[in-house]
């Protein structure tokens, strides 16, 4: 499950031709744009509890959460921005049906690379807020928003 790539394996990246390169960043633009809306909602379940709160620690907890989705929230605005240049790039090398693809094929993999740590990350991200969220809910006194 660590495995959190879109490409077939083996030597897809060496031998893809520009349309399937194409295709798999298109897959990447939608996918990050899912995750930039999953995180608003991360962030809006966060609030929701956050203002209910009145253990020190939990208070702590969930604004240590809330930094690490505003972090998440701007590296996947700067993925999505790069990632829809590139995809722009490689438009641009299929119109000219450019050969030059060794450096291009490079910064291709460190993209997707990027894009998986990431991904990673978000996962991680998101259990931490659905587990704290339920901690909050089991222990703090929520009547008010029940």
């Amino acid at each position: 499950m660590e495995n959190f790539r879109k490409r077939p394996k083996g030597e897809f990246m060496i031998h893809a031709n520009w349309d399937q390169l194409y295709l798999l960043t298109k897959h990447w633009v939608s996918d990050l744009k899912f995750f930039r809306d999953d995180l608003k909602f991360l962030n809006k379940l966060i609030e929701k509890y956050f203002i209910w709160i009145d253990n020190d620690e939990s208070i702590k907890e969930v604004s240590r959460l809330r930094s690490e989705l505003q972090a998440m929230r701007i590296r996947c605005e700067d993925l999505l921005s790069k990632t829809e240049k590139h995809r722009e790039q490689l438009g641009v090398m299929i119109e000219k049906d450019s050969d030059d693809s060794r450096i291009f094929r490079l910064e291709h993999e460190h993209l997707e690379d990027e894009i998986t740590d990431f991904v990673k990350a978000f996962r991680k991200n998101r259990v931490k807020t659905f587990k704290i969220t339920e901690y909050i809910k089991d222990t703090e006194d929520l009547s008010g928003i029940e």
